[in-house]
């Protein structure tokens, strides 16, 4: 008997009954069969669905089929790829430390990882030890076997042995898999599917089971056929982690193992040299060099900013404010705890209680504040609005604080507590679409401002849960829709956006902005959100033309998403060499001699006053010390250079003599420049904000 399959071509391929996509591929080319490490299959009776399956899956009658290989930019190929890595990776921790528990080994952007329970600590120095056993695996070309089990006997095999009469020592189960395993996370998994199972009224499920050599794991698949098909010299381990069992900090705490695989050995070696970038450019090492911030036991999750942050952070408000005012925004704050009543309306308590801190006022409950929107609602309702308030712009830099797992925390990019740049704008629908469109260009004025003029826009629809009436949301995404098929960016050319089906907020539906960095990463930053149910929930109006109490439409609005996360990437993107209108420390003044110092205080002093004379322009207040220690000059200006101190003004006799000043710009010695003329200079870079 034959079946037919069709190709992506259109071409039919005629082949054996029971033939897999192994057979398929050796029927199309010898080069193909010796490619192919998975197939995408559209069975005939469910076209609308298409399946990524093992090489050694079989084909049915009239299935559509696509081969997989790692040529090419195929992103499945190359997640199978680093999911395969994972287990590989797992067989020999499994190898070099018997008894070792394994949990779960997803893939994820750029690599894998897979969470272990071990008996002893292991570190960074014992990662090469693993990749050389992974490198042992590969070279035995293990095949890999998938096997789909009833969940009683999926039970005996990741279980311990002697616990089932299945699982009597020595035994093995029907499907020929070694029983007694004792893995521990992988059976609370399969009593997770059995429950879940039940709770539908469902048959129990079939459980499918990878096996390459003496290692077991449970898994979905595919998986490439053999363990060579990883190739050699492909993967990477990179770094170790702690991690919760299932992200609950109640759970015991596992040794979280990352890695990377790549298709081959050049884009391997160009994600590593990229990641060997990102580790120079972390900021959490150059907030420590640079003497900008710190973490402290005492309070986990919760950033310190010392003197030089703080310039750093007042310059980002600073320019932060002064845009605000320029687009016609006024300043609000509201208080950090609010009563849990407040939070229970807003719907944050049924969505969010997860992520919040509680405390008790007066035998009364009460929240920090996850998010200031409720606040600011209450702002707008203690006064009556009419429709000439609006449309009613308010900004608040307000300290939210959330619930995150000590696993998650990093650096400045995820904290427990934060201050996010909010603002909320009220308006009638008639202007709604008109302030989404003015939000749209206001945030790519103050991307730009800051040194990124990449940025990726995603359009996100009502989640599944959520609150508000189905009308509503649809006039919220039609509004959102048109503001971004009819406005242009930057560069004058029509926005290009994604579609982000069913991520938006439960209130309401967003635009996200994600802003690309110079080593191409990107960051969720800034968000716009159209709300028509908190307005409806908290009851505020205001009295239209017709002299009747209206309800506004309600836009929540961020640009920089968290200043602290912004700042972290601001100095990875700049690696720490920051605009000098941002730079913490714009100018060191260095006398090379004693004599020299009363020229070099008037230097700085002169640069410290710059441009509060000029009455027409607000003063600019530069940073500017004087580096006057015993240390040779030598030595003092590569101190200033490793502290990316953007100018090093160098003062000898001849400076003084002629009223100038030696300037090294950024490490690039400039000569000699009059006082004066280096003033003008900075104060004019530094007033227009000029980038690099």
């Amino acid at each position: 008997m034959t079946l037919h399959v069709t190709l992506p071509d259109g071409s039919p391929l005629e082949l054996d009954d029971g033939a897999s996509v192994r057979d398929a591929a050796a029927a199309i080319g010898p080069r193909l069969a010796k490619a192919a490490i998975a197939g995408r299959v559209t069975r005939a009776a469910d076209p609308d669905v298409t399946l990524l399956v093992d090489a050694a899956a079989s084909l049915h009658e009239g299935d559509r089929l696509a081969i997989v290989t790692l040529k090419g930019d195929d992103p499945d190929a190359v997640d199978i790829q680093r999911h395969s890595a994972s287990h590989v990776m797992a067989q020999a921790i499994l190898r070099l430390y018997p008894g070792v528990k394994y949990a779960i080994g997803p893939t994820i952007d750029n690599g894998f990882y897979y969470d272990f329970s071990f008996s002893e600590p292991i570190a960074e120095a014992d990662l090469a030890r693993i990749e050389k056993e992974m490198a042992r695996v590969v070279s035995q070309n293990l095949p890999v076997e998938r096997f789909e089990l009833p969940a009683d006997e999926a039970l005996a095999v990741f279980g311990p042995a002697g616990a089932t009469a299945l699982a009597a020592p020595d035994a093995a189960s029907p499907s020929g898999l070694p029983v007694g395993l004792d893995q521990q996370f992988k059976v609370e998994l399969i009593r997770d599917l059995l429950a879940a199972a039940a709770a539908e009224g469902g048959a129990a499920p079939i459980i499918s089971v990878y096996r390459q050599g003496e290692f077991v794991d449970l898994c979905r698949g595919p998986h490439l056929p053999s363990t060579t098909k990883l190739g050699s010299g492909t993967f990477k381990l990179t770094s170790l982690a702690g991690a919760y069992w299932r992200g609950d900090e109640k759970n015991a705490m596992l040794t979280r193992v990352y890695g990377t695989a790549f298709p081959s050995k050049e884009e391997l070696a160009a994600y590593l040299e990229a990641l060997e970038l990102a580790r120079q450019r972390d900021h959490r090492r150059i907030g420590r060099d640079l003497d900008l911030f710190s973490f402290h036991e005492e309070g986990p999750g919760f950033p310190f900013f010392h003197a030089k942050g703080m310039r750093l952070w007042n310059a980002m408000v600073d320019f932060w404010r002064a845009e605000h005012v320029r687009a016609g925004y006024e300043e609000i704050s509201t208080p950090v705890i609010l009563r849990r009543e407040l939070w229970e309306r807003s719907g944050h308590w049924d969505n969010y209680k997860e992520n919040m801190y509680f405390t008790t006022i007066d035998e009364q409950p009460y929240a920090v504040k996850p998010m200031n929107c409720p606040g600011g609602l209450l702002i707008y309702k203690s006064r009556r609005r009419s429709y000439r308030d609006l449309p009613l712009r308010m900004a608040e830099l307000g300290r939210v604080h959330r619930h995150e797992m000590s696993g998650v925390l990093h650096g400045l990019f995820r904290v427990r507590y934060f201050t996010q740049d909010d603002a909320h704008i009220y308006c009638t629908p008639e202007q709604l679409e008109e302030e989404v469109r003015g939000v749209v260009q206001f945030m790519h004025r103050i991307y730009a401002a800051f040194g990124f003029s990449d940025v990726k826009i995603e359009l996100s629809t009502r989640p599944g849960k959520s609150i508000g009436s189905d009308e509503v949301w649809e006039l919220a995404e039609g509004v959102l829709t048109r503001v971004l098929e009819g406005e242009t960016g930057p560069d004058g050319e029509p926005l290009a956006y994604a579609l982000n089906p069913g991520d938006g907020a439960f209130y309401g539906p967003k635009i996200d902005f994600h802003i690309r960095d110079v080593m191409g990463r990107t960051w969720q930053c800034g968000t716009i959100q159209v709300d028509f149910a908190m307005p409806e929930r908290l009851d505020i109006t205001y009295t239209g033309a017709d002299n009747e109490e209206h309800r506004p439409v309600m836009i929540h609005r961020a640009l920089l998403g968290s200043v602290e996360r912004f700042m972290g990437i601001l100095l990875e993107h700049y690696g720490g060499n920051l605009p000098t209108w941002l730079a913490p420390q714009q100018a060191l003044v260095m006398p090379i001699a004693d004599r020299h110092a009363d020229y070099a205080a008037h230097v700085m002093r002169t640069l410290r006053a710059a441009g509060a004379a000029d009455s027409a322009k607000a003063p600019v207040g530069l940073h500017v010390d004087v580096d006057d220690r015993g240390e040779s000059i030598g030595k003092r200006i590569r101190d200033a250079q490793l502290q990316k101190v953007p100018y090093i003004l160098v003062v000898g006799d001849r400076e003084e003599e002629a009223g100038a000043v030696g300037v090294r710009e950024r490490g690039e010695d400039k000569g000699p420049r009059p006082l004066a003329e280096f003033v003008d200079h900075i104060v004019d870079e530094v007033r227009e904000r000029r980038l690099p």
